[in-house]
Parts: structure tokens; C-alpha cells; sequence
């Protein structure tokens, strides 16, 4: 073999290298990545079958008769037979109606009401005891009173809802407008930005992170105030199913409308978690 032959080999294996390389970093990057992105799933998964055997142990070795605690396949017949009937999603047809609606209520108002406060910090330290002094009451206090001024039916509830969503909302708006950068408002100044512009390009996405951990406390929050709502006074919903099965013993009704109510804390929870991972996707390019 001539000494040009090897030679040209030589190139050709030293330009294979890195290409070879680069094909191993990628095949052992796909089991790091495949772990990564399905190891919350499987923990969460795991998580819940290892709560269900233990909820199972604990009714086999202390025997409890179901209407002290139900065996999981007990919660499970019985929902299923609460969900062919459809009494189960109709009344979870009603409790996120009036949760829904209370967000809505309670979202906006808080919204306004913090960019507002957190544009101008006078106006914010006046209205800030009064808004401190309201909810320093326990909710259930207040929703009596709604109860005897608005009725019994949906306006009540979504007015509990709002007022239990409304605070973390609004401290949380305030914060993230104060904690956008001087230096960048002067430059939007100096651009000559609209007010709107402003707000657009600069206020809203600068306070986003912190807008949405109170997004999503607050509707956590709101299906405590529609389940409080209800606990006074409601012919329907989640919140009077737990009432009406606490008065009849029936234990396993409660478990099922408890774990409806969870369900819904939680897709609610998931669904403004979407959203942030969405609306803040810019951060992960930056990053």
C-alpha cells in the first residue's frame, strides 16, 4: 500500500471521529432524556399505588366497617355507580360552574386593582389596610352573610369563590409590577412607548412569574370557597354531596365526592401551570 493511500485513510478515519462521537453522545443522551421526561409521571404514578396499598393495609389489619373508612374497591364501586347515574357529574357540574365564575370575578378585579397599587405605591398604602382588615375575617364567617343578602343560589358561591381568590391575586400582582426594572422603563421612556406599549412589552411579561404563583394559589383557594359556599347553603354541588352523605353515614359517598373535589384542584392547578409553561416559553429561549 502506497504511502498516499494511507494517508488519505487516515484523513477519512479522522473525519469519521467526530461524527462517530457525536452518534454515541447522542444514543446515551436518549435514556437521559426519555428518564428526564418521564420520571415525574412514573413518581407520581408510584406515589398514588403506593398510597392506595397502604389505604388498603390500614382497613384489612384494623377492619373498620366502611361507614368509619371504606376500602378503596368500596370508594371505587361506589363511584362508579354515582357516575352511571349521573348524580356525580352533576354536581361537579355545579361546583365548577361557581368556582369557574368566581375566578373569573375574583382574577380580573385582583388584576386591576394590583397593576393599579402597583403603579402608584400612594394610592396603595390607603387602600391596603382596608383590603388587609377584609381579609383578616375567616371566609366562613362571610358566607352566612352573603348567604342571607344574595340567597341561596349561584351568586353567592361565586362571590365566596372571589373573595377567597381575590388577595393572593392581587398581593402577588403588586409585587411583580414594583419588581419590573427602572432601567427598563426609562428605556421604554426614552422610546417613547405608549402606556399600552408599556404595559404590553414590558409590565405584563416582567411581572408574569410572579402574576402566576398567585394564579395558582388562588385557584386552589377556589375550591375551598365554592366547598364553603355550599357547606352553607346549596341544593347542589360537591360541597352539599358531602353534607348529604355525612347525614345518611355514608362514608363512601364522601370519599367521592373528596376525590372529585381533588380532581378538580388539580386540573385546575395543571391547566395555569400550561399556561405559565406557555406564556413564559421565551424564558427557556433566552435561557
Amino acid at each position: 500500500m502506497s504511502l498516499d493511500a494511507t494517508a488519505d485513510r487516515a484523513r477519512v478515519a479522522i473525519k469519521q471521529e467526530p461524527q462517530k462521537q457525536t452518534a454515541e453522545i447522542k444514543g446515551a443522551a436518549r435514556p437521559m432524556q426519555w428518564t428526564s421526561a418521564y420520571s415525574g409521571p412514573l413518581s407520581i404514578m408510584s406515589g398514588f399505588v403506593l398510597l392506595i396499598a397502604l389505604w388498603a393495609l390500614i382497613v384489612k389489619v384494623g377492619q373498620y366497617p366502611p361507614f368509619i373508612l371504606p376500602a378503596p374497591d368500596v370508594v371505587l364501586r361506589k363511584f362508579i355507580s354515582t357516575l352511571s347515574e349521573g348524580t356525580l357529574i352533576r354536581h361537579a357540574w355545579v361546583t365548577l360552574s361557581e368556582l369557574l365564575l368566581g375566578l373569573l370575578l375574583g382574577l380580573s378585579s385582583a388584576f386591576l386593582l394590583g397593576y393599579l397599587l402597583g403603579k402608584n405605591p400612594r394610592a396603595e398604602r390607603i387602600i391596603a389596610p382596608f383590603i388587609v382588615a377584609s381579609q383578616s375575617v375567616p371566609i366562613v364567617a362571610v358566607a352566612p352573610l352573603l348567604l342571607i343578602w344574595f340567597g341561596s343560589g349561584l351568586l353567592s358561591k361565586v362571590l365566596v369563590c372571589a373573595l377567597i381568590t381575590f388577595f393572593p391575586t392581587l398581593v402577588n400582582t403588586i409585587v411583580g409590577i414594583r419588581n419590573v426594572d427602572t432601567d427598563l422603563r426609562d428605556l421604554m421612556r426614552s422610546l417613547r412607548a405608549s402606556r399600552w406599549q408599556m404595559f404590553r412589552l414590558l409590565d405584563l411579561p416582567a411581572a408574569a412569574p410572579t402574576i402566576f404563583g398567585g394564579l395558582k394559589l388562588s385557584v386552589i383557594l377556589s375550591v375551598v370557597g365554592a366547598v364553603v359556599g355550599e357547606f352553607v347553603g346549596a341544593d347542589a354541588g360537591l360541597g352539599f354531596l358531602i353534607n348529604l352523605a355525612r347525614g345518611v353515614l355514608d362514608t363512601p359517598l364522601m370519599f367521592v365526592a373528596i376525590i372529585s373535589l381533588i380532581g378538580l384542584a388539580q386540573t385546575l392547578y395543571m391547566a395555569v401551570s400550561a399556561l405559565e409553561a406557555y406564556y413564559l416559553r421565551w424564558q427557556k429561549n433566552d435561557a
